[in-house]
Formats: C-alpha cells, sequence, structure tokens
C-alpha cells in the first residue's frame, strides 16, 4: 500500500517478519507488553494464532529513508474473546440483523488490557507517520472486508487520529495505583484515613499469619519449577471463573527465557517451600503492571497481600511512578487503586451499524464517567487530616 513516493505500508503475517530491532525503535522500552519480545512469546507459543482465532495482520510503516517508521500490532478475529473490551451485543445485533460480524481486525495487544500506544513510532519519524499509520489500519480494513476495526486500550492521545478517520470513541476504567514521592509503604499508610489504615495493616497481618512466606522474586530469580507452580496457579484462576485459559504453558516459559529481566513475581511458599500461590507482574520503566494471580488454597487476604500490596512496595522501592491493577474490582479502591480511564477506538463498515453503535456509545460515555467520579469519591485518602 504506497502513501505516494514517501511511505510504504506492508502487513505482517507474523511479528517474526518484522525484524526485532525495528519493532522496538518504534515500540520504544517502556511498555514491555509492546516489545517485539513479548508479541513472539504469544504468537511462538501457539496463544495468538490462526487456530486460536488470533491472526497477525500487523501493519509496518517505512519511511523515505528506507527504515521502519511506524508498526501497530493487528490481529484478524473470528471471535471477541481475550480483548476485554466488551462488543459481545453489537456482533449479536448485527448478526440478527443479517450481518457477518466476524472476522473483524483488532489492534490490541491479545489477552492484556494494558493501556498504551497502539500507532508505535519512532521518535524520529517523519511528522505524519502516525496519521498515516491508522489510516493505514482502516485501509486494511476495507481491503479484507471486515465488518469492523477495534483498537483498544490505546492512549488518549492517539484518541484525535482516529476520530478524525470517523472512529467511534469508548471509555472504560481500570484501577492505578499512584506513587506520590513515598518512602516507604507507612508513607503511603500515612495518606489513608484512620479507618482505612487500620483496615489495610489488619489485612497485611492476616495474609502473614497463614504460616507461609511471601517473596518477591524478580529476573532471574525465578526459576523454570517457580513457572510450573504459577501455571497451576494460573489455570486454577481460569477454572474457578469458569473461563478460558488462552495462555500455554509454553508462553510462561518463553516469557521467561527472552524476557526475564521484566518478570516480578510474588510467590507465596509454605515452610517447606512449596509454592502455594502467586501473582505475576512485568515491569515497565516507570509502571509496575499486574496481570494474573491465583492459589491453590484459600488463603484470607493472601491475594490482596500478593496482588496489591507487594505491587506497592515494590513500586516504592524501584521509584516507579505507579501500578496498573487491571480492570475490574471496585474492591481495588480502598486498597488505594483508583479508578481512571480507558480508551478505545471504534470502526465501523455498515453506516446504518455505525449510528446504533453510535447511540449506545453516546449513553454508555457520561455512565461510565459518572462510575468513575463515584467510585473516586470512595477514595481511601484522607481530606480532613485525620
Amino acid at each position: 500500500m504506497p502513501d505516494g513516493e514517501t511511505r510504504t505500508v506492508q502487513v505482517a503475517g507474523s511479528i517474526h517478519d518484522v525484524p526485532a530491532a525495528d519493532w522496538d525503535a518504534c515500540a520504544g522500552a517502556d511498555n514491555p507488553f509492546l516489545s517485539h519480545a513479548f508479541f513472539a512469546a504469544l504468537e511462538d507459543s501457539g496463544s495468538a494464532s490462526a487456530e486460536t482465532g488470533w491472526l497477525a495482520r500487523h501493519l509496518v510503516i517505512t519511511g523515505p529513508d528506507g527504515r521502519a517508521a511506524g508498526c501497530a500490532p493487528l490481529y484478524l478475529k473470528s471471535h471477541s474473546y481475550g480483548e476485554y473490551v466488551f462488543d459481545w451485543g453489537w456482533a449479536e445485533a448485527f448478526q440478527r440483523a443479517g450481518g457477518r460480524y466476524y472476522p473483524k481486525l483488532q489492534a490490541a495487544v491479545p489477552f492484556t488490557p494494558v493501556t498504551g500506544r497502539r500507532l508505535l513510532t519512532r521518535p524520529d519519524a517523519p511528522t505524519g507517520t502516525a496519521e498515516a499509520l491508522a489510516a493505514a489500519t482502516v485501509e486494511l480494513a476495507r481491503k479484507l472486508g471486515v465488518s469492523s476495526l477495534h483498537v483498544t486500550f490505546n492512549t488518549e492521545a492517539e484518541v484525535g487520529h482516529f476520530a478524525r478517520l470517523g472512529f467511534l470513541p469508548r471509555i472504560g476504567q481500570q484501577y492505578h495505583w499512584r506513587n506520590e514521592g513515598y518512602g516507604s509503604f507507612e508513607d503511603f499508610l500515612a495518606k489513608l484515613s484512620s479507618r482505612k489504615r487500620k483496615a489495610v495493616r489488619r489485612e497485611r497481618a492476616e495474609a502473614a499469619g497463614h504460616g507461609v512466606r511471601i517473596r518477591t522474586l524478580a529476573g532471574g530469580d525465578v526459576e523454570p519449577r517457580h513457572w510450573d507452580a504459577f501455571y497451576r496457579f494460573y489455570l486454577d484462576t481460569v477454572e474457578r471463573k469458569w473461563a478460558h485459559a488462552y495462555l500455554s504453558r509454553a508462553f510462561f516459559t518463553r516469557l521467561g527465557a527472552t524476557m526475564a529481566e521484566r518478570v516480578v513475581m510474588i510467590l507465596a511458599e509454605t515452610e517447606a517451600g512449596e509454592p502455594v500461590g502467586g501473582a505475576l507482574n512485568l515491569r515497565g520503566d516507570d509502571a509496575l503492571y499486574g496481570r494474573y494471580w491465583g492459589s491453590e488454597a484459600d488463603y484470607k487476604f493472601l491475594h490482596f497481600e500478593a496482588c496489591y500490596y507487594r505491587a506497592i512496595d515494590f513500586a516504592i522501592a524501584h521509584g516507579l511512578s505507579r501500578v496498573e491493577a487491571g480492570a475490574q474490582g471496585a474492591h481495588k479502591v480502598q486498597r488505594g487503586y483508583l479508578p481512571v480511564a480507558t480508551h478505545s477506538a471504534h470502526w465501523i463498515a455498515e453506516p446504518g451499524f455505525r449510528k446504533a453503535v453510535a447511540r449506545f456509545l453516546d449513553s454508555e460515555r457520561p455512565a461510565v464517567a459518572a462510575e468513575i467520579e463515584a467510585l473516586a469519591a470512595g477514595s481511601p485518602f484522607r481530606r480532613d487530616g485525620c
């Protein structure tokens, strides 16, 4: 797909069709989920593949100097699983009206509701590269004849690029903890109301009283046996939630082999050293991203300790500005994780269906904003100095 004489856009059927150095030069180093290595772990392990309904159609735009100036992680989807911005109702309505909703295009990190850029551009890319990349996603959607194109968990800064191309904006919410320059966990607690401080201290004490030790393993400290145990925890959580195990054991092996420096695992063990629960995080340059949790028994408050409090400990100790704990779970607010708006953008090919989706989003948007405001009003942070 040429763009005059200055740019060429190519479609890559695998992340390995794009040299890692080129992709990472566009993605940057701050967000591990946008790295070539993370997409390779998903695709090489078979977790994101044609067989699982995630057929890679990544876009690469080459500048006038012949180098990759921008990339977009893109997949042709045959379902709506593993996305976390739900469009099941749209699919059902379109199909009831005689339309064919699948396949669709998805600009996203598979199975990962992490915020970040979806228009990955090299810092010195020619002016207009992001706009050209956004336009190329629509051109590909039209060429493939898909019903729709969805860009999920993109940055607020990218909203304008997509809106100018006719995408419909949507907001959601997640829960993030912000580091206000705390020197210790106690400094953080000091900012909470007295009642909330006592509640957090009680939860941490009870989590430590189950006869298990909790360790934070980073990088090379995570051994194959730890990955074996964690995969068991992951499967247990999936089973409890009646969900689908999107990630294969091979994915975690690959993650440990190629991204060890980004891995932060909170592991709960018996006194004999047998793992019984754990939380998996990936570390960015300025954030810790909480992703998966599981345990083999119901230890009261261990989930809060491993997923939330230990993540705060780590962020403070390493000077990270935030912890992203993902979507769902208003209980996170009382642990200091406040609601923030997330963004997605949706291009709908059929005009009548686009109008129907636009009406829905126009009514949904203020409702989501009101919910964020209401949740934030329940913040545990003190307001009156006590």
